[in-house]
């Protein structure tokens, strides 16, 4: 998926790219292509602090999100299939 669908995809509305399930979508996009990336290049430390920075991030929107609208963030956590 393009970085464009996924905004589309998650947007609250029209030009929406800040709300916390597009930015958590677009980290999860992100991460899945680097580890797929680090499964390759074994050796790639610095990816891997990349990777560890994003999961990182994304765990805490995940977790603010949680706290101020359940619903939205089970919904976020289904669309995605994070294991929550």
């Amino acid at each position: 998926m393009t970085k464009s669908e996924t905004i589309q995809k998650f947007a609250q509305s029209k030009g929406d790219t800040g709300s916390p399930e597009v930015q958590i979508a677009l980290l999860t996009e992100r991460i899945l292509h680097l580890t797929g990336h680090l499964k390759t290049h074994k050796k790639d430390y610095t990816s891997r602090r990349g990777l560890l920075v994003m999961v990182g991030r994304r765990t805490k929107l995940l977790k603010y999100l949680r706290t101020s609208q359940p619903s939205r963030y089970a919904a976020v956590v289904e669309q995605l299939g994070l294991r929550r």
